[in-house]
């Protein structure tokens, strides 16, 4: 399949997904705020989608990440139906479908990283390279959280369904440890086949 199929099979899905979580979603200004990212990363694609084709791996996952977006955009990630079930059949305290979120905040990024620090050469040593990534991601998960604790300080109650907290005092850090599990995953799991798209594209 040539690249523009694949992103055309990408796109259409995370466009569908997109226009049925913004209709009727649980709470308007979170709505925007979760998926907020999903449209400046479809911007981005956009503007680079010539000059800069990403190999079919990293083009599904971050679609795949732009419909977690929208999924906890609907509903609020507290919410979400999918991590009520899991939680009532596993008896569990919370809806856990914001830790997929965040696992994916680490997953996903990882790629991406690994994909444009390869192809524009940021990184001369091949042993410092996912080193980097992982730092890469953990910064842009502290940066989000830095995002909802500013979000809380200006919106004050207004911003509970955005944070998704729950009540867990220690949600910031879980939120952090697991994009650096997710990020880690990443690297480890998917790098053989991803050098192996690289080597399709030319890069």
């Amino acid at each position: 399949m040539n690249r523009e199929k694949w992103q055309v099979c990408v796109l259409v899905p995370v466009l569908m997904v997109l226009a049925w979580s913004g209709v009727a979603p649980f709470d308007r200004l979170t709505w925007f705020m979760e998926v907020l990212p999903a449209f400046v990363g479809l911007a981005v694609l956009f503007a680079t989608w010539r000059r800069f084709p990403l190999t079919p791996l990293v083009t599904v996952l971050i679609g795949f990440h732009m419909i977690i977006l929208a999924v906890g955009g609907k509903y609020t990630y507290a919410l979400v139906p999918a991590g009520d079930w899991v939680r009532d059949y596993f008896g569990l305290s919370r809806n856990h479908y914001d830790r997929l979120g965040h696992l994916a905040q680490g997953f996903v990024p990882a790629m991406i990283a690994r994909e444009i620090f390869l192809r524009l050469h940021v990184v001369a040593k091949r042993g410092w390279l996912h080193f980097l990534i992982v730092c890469v991601c953990l910064a842009i998960s502290a940066v989000y959280e830095l995002i909802e604790w500013a979000t809380a300080l200006i919106l004050g109650e207004a911003s509970d369904s955005f944070l998704g907290t729950q009540g867990d005092v220690w949600d910031t850090q879980s939120d952090m440890f697991l994009a650096g599990v997710g990020a880690i995953c990443a690297v480890v799991l998917l790098s053989k086949l991803h050098n192996r798209q690289l080597a399709a594209l030319g890069k």
